[in-house]
């Protein structure tokens, strides 16, 4: 059974940086694609960054530049390195995993059927 829990959320300054991780049990961590997603109050949940078990990564236009996602497979572990955060960047943060899933929708919510219960990042201005 996939599991995944996040850690590393806090609250910072605008300007600031926080490292999110992702620990995954129950699966071949290598065979799966994996993702980063977050929810603020009253939105939709978006797609921050994805990768693929090769590596390839993708970002939101909105992090691109300041967000950086990697993973250890020997650890099982997603990251997310968050730079130069601003206040829009708080949200709820949750990582997700699915062994099926098309690369050109990785930033979609529906592709990914196992989800961690996220992580709270807050920036003040």
């Amino acid at each position: 059974q996939v599991q995944l829990v996040e850690s590393g959320g806090g609250s910072v300054q605008a300007g600031g940086s926080l490292r999110l991780s992702c620990q995954a049990f129950g699966y071949t961590y290598s065979s799966y694609f994996m993702g980063w997603f977050r929810q603020a109050p009253g939105k939709e949940r978006e797609g921050v960054a994805s990768i693929d078990s090769d590596g390839s990564t993708t970002y939101a236009d909105s992090v691109k530049g300041r967000f950086t996602i990697s993973q250890n497979n020997a650890k099982s572990t997603l990251y997310l390195q968050m730079n130069s955060l601003k206040p829009e960047d708080t949200a709820m943060y949750y990582c997700a995993a699915d062994a099926f899933v098309y690369r050109d929708y990785s930033l979609r919510a529906e592709q990914y059927n196992n989800w961690g219960r996220g992580t709270q990042v807050t920036v003040s201005s």
